[in-house]
């Protein structure tokens, strides 16, 4: 038996606003993450995303490299931004043709395109009425979705909707969705996402009848710190705001009671309307795509250990009284101190699919390191390739136990900018010469791994 499917959908991840730059091009307007390295929380010496890697001028050039590779698919973020103007709806013809012609230029490698609609590049005409905290936000998104099913629908098969969605509820003023200064309601925020997302997907499936659209949270699997009964109870907790609860709306159209009546014993509560509850009811996803980077391992919190968490996407994790993420001392750890846990990687795809039975694409795995140019043009990133191979191992066993998987793209195709770590902070198979603030001439590096994962798809994946 092959380890993967004959038209399995290999291949790899961008976003817009950390790979395009060129962010006073082609009549793209100003969006938050613009300016997200002017916030006063911002660390100081590491670049934003004004220029990134510069794909916007370079994306001949970058989707001949994904060719090269063998990509059967490539999974990149349209930017709002660039297709819409105003809030009256606008259109930039310019932001449509570019997208367009990259699809194209895709189509012509035989590389499938895997489209997120959002991943976190508000427009600043968003923000200003409220950005993603408000109902006006769910009205937007409806007119930005119908514009993409419009006008790229006949194309594309694939379609994710809101990438991290979670991460808005969990870490939103880290990742820069949210103003750092801004007092919010995580949770009636990831409600108002839930019914964007829900109306999207009804949408397409009307617009466009033949693709099949689907959510991309970022989903781990949590283990409990110790045998501890309360610290199973915590698990079971952080199991649930961590993955389950926007898992759970989008595929069986309702929240669960225990996150319901978690949330009043906090004093909180999500105003949801009738309508809503009907629109959440008949979306369900043709598939799940999600992203993995590690697992967490959780206790129940005490009063001390709750002061000085460190909080990103992957780590901080923390509640009073209802869960705590800690450090797992049996797992090695990344140049920039992220978990690696291959065996987690099938436990999540595991736990996913017996838990929603719907087919898996995987949008992001990945290690960020600090890739080194050597005079000779080469960059040896052996850990890369071993940090892959031990995960794509680990994909191959959940698929012989049972998981139905689409693809897997990680992150990431082509260097590009990390929230918080910059350009140091590298992750892809391709090296773009750049530094932090010195943009030196862009030119692209094919990393050891290039040749690796290169070799890998053309024996899909049979040799690893």
């Amino acid at each position: 038996m092959n380890k993967f499917p004959k038209d399995f959908l290999w291949g790899a991840s961008t976003s817009a606003y950390q790979f395009e730059g060129a962010i006073k091009q082609g009549g793209k307007v100003s969006s938050i993450m613009d300016r997200f390295d002017e916030q006063p929380s911002y660390p100081k010496g590491i670049t934003g995303f004004k220029e990134a890697s510069d794909h916007y001028n370079h994306w001949k050039e970058d989707v001949k490299l994904m060719s090269e590779m063998g990509f059967k698919s490539y999974r990149f973020s349209i930017s709002w931004p660039r297709i819409i103007k105003n809030k009256e709806g606008e259109i930039n013809k310019e932001g449509i043709k570019f997208y367009n012609d990259l699809i194209d230029e895709l189509f012509k490698h035989k590389i499938e395109p895997i489209v997120t609609m959002f991943h976190f590049d508000i427009p600043d005409f968003i923000q200003e009425i409220g950005g993603v905290c408000t109902n006006e936000f769910t009205k937007q998104f409806e007119i930005y979705s119908e514009v993409l099913f419009k006008n790229f629908g006949s194309k594309i098969k694939y379609w994710l909707t809101i990438n991290e969605l979670n991460m808005f509820a969990l870490a939103g003023q880290i990742i820069g969705v949210v103003p750092s200064d801004q007092k919010i309601n995580s949770w009636q925020l990831m409600h108002h996402l839930n019914v964007a997302q829900a109306k999207a997907i009804v949408l397409c499936r009307k617009i466009c009848p033949s693709a099949k659209i689907g959510p991309a949270p970022n989903i781990s699997t949590v283990y409990p710190d110790s045998n501890k009964p309360l610290d199973y109870v915590a698990k079971l907790n952080l199991d649930m705001v961590r993955n389950w609860v926007y898992l759970d709306i989008v595929c069986r159209g309702e929240y669960s009671p225990i996150f319901i009546n978690g949330l009043k014993k906090m004093g909180l509560e999500i105003t949801i309307t009738e309508e809503e509850k009907q629109i959440l009811k008949n979306s369900k996803p043709d598939f799940i795509a999600f992203n993995y980077y590690s697992t967490m391992t959780v206790k129940m919190p005490t009063e001390e250990s709750l002061k000085n968490t460190k909080k990103d996407q992957q780590q901080g994790l923390s509640m009073p009284g209802f869960g705590e993420s800690v450090k797992n001392d049996k797992l090695e750890k990344t140049q920039f101190g992220w978990e690696i846990d291959p065996v987690g990687f099938r436990n999540t795809l595991r736990e996913v699919y017996d838990r929603y039975q719907l087919p898996i694409m995987i949008t992001e795995n990945g290690i960020g390191a600090r890739d080194v140019l050597e005079e000779d043009g080469k960059i040896h990133d052996n850990y890369r390739i071993e940090y892959y191979e031990k995960h794509i191992q680990q994909m191959a066993l959940a698929i012989a136990d049972g998981v139905e998987m689409i693809g897997y793209m990680p992150w990431s195709a082509i260097d590009l900018v990390s929230t918080h770590e910059g350009i140091s902070k590298r992750y892809g198979f391709v090296y773009v010469n750049r530094d932090e603030f010195d943009l030196k001439d862009m030119k692209r590096y094919k990393k050891d791994s290039f040749h690796w994962y290169k070799e890998l798809i053309k024996n899909n994946g049979e040799n690893i």
